[in-house]
């Protein structure tokens, strides 16, 4: 394995900022993900920003680390994932 996969492999195992809930990123369910992100997002007292910007950056760090290793089914599980928690913190949906 790469230096850099262990790198980006390592931060989402083990973020500074929140503590994951095992395989959250491997769920089929866009809510069941934002809704862990959120609460992880809520608890943590190491995060450098806003809950909702903490929870939507480690949910695109994620897709852009999996990058082509990302089935686009679970791609778009993932992006849903993004509207979730934009409802879930109050936040306009994007277009």
């Amino acid at each position: 394995m790469t230096a850099q996969r262990k790198w980006s492999a390592d931060v989402t195992g083990h973020s500074d900022a929140l503590d994951l809930e095992e395989h959250i990123f491997e769920s089929h369910d866009p809510k069941k993900i934002a809704a862990s992100l959120k609460r992880s997002a809520e608890h943590s007292d190491r995060r450098k920003a806003g809950p909702f910007q903490s929870a939507m950056s480690m949910l695109n760090f994620y897709i852009n680390r999996a990058g082509k290793n990302l089935s686009a089914a679970q791609k778009k599980v993932l992006e849903d994932a993004k509207d979730e928690l934009r409802a879930l913190f109050g936040r306009p949906k994007e277009d």
